[in-house]
């Protein structure tokens, strides 16, 4: 029985291991138990109905939730492995007093100081396993904290990336692009319509990479992209509709990458819709935003 438990603690280690490897570092992004917490704050800050322009934390607070996962997961599955052997396998300090101490609060005191590295060597282990999985511990410990940084840092550069597009957006269409296009340098015009489509080329490889930038709400409608897409769309009907061939490209082109990028929301998150349109309408709602 004392070594199902360990087998129970090692297999929670290892889950919390390979989510982190596969929401960080994986192509795809596709850590399962990561995305069932970014999803439940994402839906609890719905249950409690607020608006998306009125609260732009639920990004930064489900990455914290995630990471808290992680750690409490960890902390969680190193105090089974070393419960049932902490009165035999590890020796105590002669400052602990023995009628207090408690095999489990033991086990969950020694992976809690372990996991942060602290080492503060009041027990130690004896049997020459647990001599070599404690050390493990302690770097699995340093990988959480290394992952916490690189996760944050590979997010914002993708999330800025989004803002950046949405902002030209806002911008053209101020501008009038969409009426101006035709009118426009037909060079000039298809140059433009193919950098957009680059960058929303660029934003869907960061949502497929990092799923959870889905989460992170603008509270200003000119720098969300769930706001500002659908003018993409627009730019790119009006040059389709163009009698230059360079334009209609690149019309053509602009509209692929919007239908494609509509395609990956509706499959990885719930935006049903019949129509590219009414995915981005979803997706525009689903973050606060009515239809431009």
């Amino acid at each position: 029985m004392d070594w199902l438990i360990t087998a129970a603690g090692a297999g929670i280690v290892l889950f919390a291991v390979r989510d982190m490897f596969h929401t960080i570092w994986h192509p795809s992004g596709q850590g399962t138990l990561s995305r069932l917490v970014i999803l439940m704050v994402w839906r609890g800050s719905q249950l409690l109905k607020r608006r998306a322009h009125q609260s732009s934390v639920m990004g930064p607070v489900a990455l914290l939730s995630v990471i808290l996962t992680w750690g409490v997961t960890i902390v969680a599955g190193w105090t089974l492995v070393y419960w049932p052997h902490m009165a035999e396998g590890f020796s105590f300090s002669s400052s602990l007093d023995p009628a207090q101490r408690s095999d489990f609060l033991d086990s969950l005191y020694l992976s809690l100081v372990t996991v942060a590295t602290l080492g503060y060597g009041d027990i130690v282990p004896q049997e020459p396993w647990l001599r070599l999985t404690s050390p493990l511990q302690a770097l699995i410990g340093f990988a959480l904290l290394t992952a916490a940084v690189s996760w944050v840092l590979q997010i914002y550069p993708a999330l800025a990336r989004r803002r950046t597009l949405a902002i030209r957006l806002a911008l053209l269409q101020r501008a009038g692009a969409a009426r101006l296009l035709p009118a426009t340098d037909s060079s000039s015009s298809a140059t433009l319509l193919q950098s957009l489509a680059g960058d929303l080329t660029q934003i869907r490889v960061d949502l497929t990479q990092y799923a959870e930038t889905y989460y992170f709400r603008e509270t200003d409608a000119v720098a969300s992209l769930p706001a500002q897409l659908p003018f993409a769309r627009e730019l790119a009907r009006a040059g389709r509709e163009s009698a230059q061939e360079e334009l209609r490209l690149a019309g053509t082109v602009l509209a692929e990458a919007v239908q494609d990028y509509a395609h990956l929301l509706a499959q990885q998150f719930p935006l049903a819709g019949d129509s590219t349109d009414d995915v981005l309408r979803n997706y525009a709602a689903d973050h606060g935003y009515a239809e431009p």
